[in-house]
């Protein structure tokens, strides 16, 4: 056995003094020599849970987090049977007429594509890594996972914020004076979004600072524009582009999938969190537009060709899903595959929306099921977990503008507006994941029924 596999085993661990308190891991090794399908019910559980908890820290919704659990049960000669909200998870493992249970938290949550993807490999391959394996050299494998750093520094992340967001705003209609503006807002708000997260600051709070910091950067940004180029008023209706990196597209997209497959617990709570930030977000954008009296207006005619502005929408689309695939911690190479897939089925999106009378929900439903097609075929070929690249992809369709009016709306007591507006939303929201089930449901036996 590696002797760095269990440093611990011998030695008293303190305490944590965290308000979610660090569980003692290597306490749970206790078999140190034999194989892991030979150990304890104890020791074999705690793989079970440990494997469940840090595939929930990464964003995945709670169908991947069971299954995971499950593949690693089967291997260990363990029935399981989990209960999975957004940041916690609750789960009882039999074997040989004896039971063990446990109840794990996590202090926040968060998405992160790249660990994600280690750890479904790591679960795929799980029959390889645990033929020989102990229980402590499992430990030790999940450990390198567990503490694998993010792939960019707060800056690249701002960087890939500014990118997504540029080019959200020229696909909702913006033009190149908006696109700089928001380049520069959404890039400091999200830099500065990533170094609150560096400190833990709560969620609520670094949400409300970014979201601010964006949308005044944008306001000094449009105002230099103004008295130097001259630039029209109307250009101000692009400052939407600079919070746009926020939308919380992984729980809203992973709540209703969730829901869709009766996980009620996590699919609710999950919908609950997206709400909550989306709340915030538009809240501080609406009193901050307030302060500077901006308003969200329509954008100035682009005067591009239909043909033009088609081939132009496929590399914004791209940029916009590569940037916010790399804010969920993707490599480059996945990054660049959604990246792709996004080009593909929002570009359809637009064009259904411009060139027929399909409703723009329906739009949504038909890119959605072309992207998470496309998913399952990459998933196939490379292995890259479809969460991973289908919620980049569809993120971007998120009517992040129609739900900032309808707060804006809402908040200047035009009421009849801000629900019109708001409805518009919950449509074009609704209709995303269902898209992707389709596609799953297509293509996956083990997601077309219920057992």
């Amino acid at each position: 056995m590696d002797k760095n596999s269990n440093p611990h085993v011998l030695k008293k661990i303190p305490l944590s003094l965290r308000h979610h308190m660090t569980i003692p891991w290597a306490t749970f090794i206790k078999s140190e020599n034999i194989p892991a399908k030979n150990a304890s019910l104890q020791e074999r559980a705690s793989i079970v849970g440990r494997i469940g908890i840090l595939m929930l820290s990464c964003g995945t919704g709670a169908w991947r987090v069971r299954d995971a659990m499950n593949k690693v049960a089967r291997k260990l000669d363990l029935t399981c049977s989990a209960d999975i909200g957004l940041i916690s998870l609750e789960y009882t493992c039999f074997s040989n007429n004896q039971s063990y249970s446990q109840v794990l938290s996590l202090p926040n949550t968060g998405v992160n594509t790249d660990k994600l993807n280690i750890l479904e490999h790591f679960v795929n391959n799980i029959q390889d890594d645990f033929s020989s394996l102990t229980i402590g050299q499992i430990h030790h494998t999940i450990n390198d996972i567990q503490n694998r750093p993010k792939q960019y520094t707060p800056i690249i992340s701002g960087l890939a914020a500014a990118l997504a967001c540029s080019a959200f705003i020229f696909l909702l209609g913006g033009g190149i004076p908006e696109m700089i503006c928001s380049f520069i807002g959404a890039g400091i708000g999200n830099y500065v979004r990533s170094i609150l997260g560096k400190h833990a600051i709560t969620t609520i709070v670094g949400v409300a600072i970014s979201v601010a910091t964006a949308c005044i950067t944008y306001m000094f940004a449009f105002r230099i524009f103004e008295f130097y180029f001259h630039i029209l008023a109307q250009h101000e209706a692009g400052y939407i582009g600079a919070m746009l990196f926020v939308i919380p597209g992984f729980p809203f997209i992973t709540s209703m999938l969730d829901i869709s497959k009766l996980d009620m617990r996590s699919g609710l709570e999950r919908l609950a969190y997206a709400i909550m930030i989306t709340l915030i977000a538009t809240l501080v954008g609406w009193l901050v537009a307030s302060l500077v009296h901006f308003r969200p207006a329509n954008f100035l005619p682009l005067g591009l060709s239909s043909v033009t502005l088609m081939l132009l929408r496929i590399p914004a689309s791209f940029c916009g899903v590569f940037g916010f695939s790399i804010m969920f911690n993707s490599s480059k190479k996945m990054a660049a595959v959604a990246g792709c897939i996004g080009a593909i089925a929002n570009t359809l999106r637009l064009e259904l929306v411009d060139l027929t009378t399909i409703p723009p929900a329906a739009a949504a439903f038909f890119a959605a099921l072309v992207a998470g097609l496309i998913a399952s075929m990459v998933n196939r070929y490379n292995g890259y977990p479809r969460i991973s690249l289908t919620v980049p992809s569809i993120v971007i369709m998120v009517p992040g503008l129609y739900i900032y009016r309808a707060v804006y709306s809402i908040g200047n007591n035009q009421i009849g507006i801000g629900a019109l507006w708001m409805t518009k939303a919950a449509l074009i929201i609704m209709f995303l994941p269902l898209g992707l089930f389709v596609a799953r449901a297509i293509l996956d036996k083990d997601w077309r029924h219920f057992d």
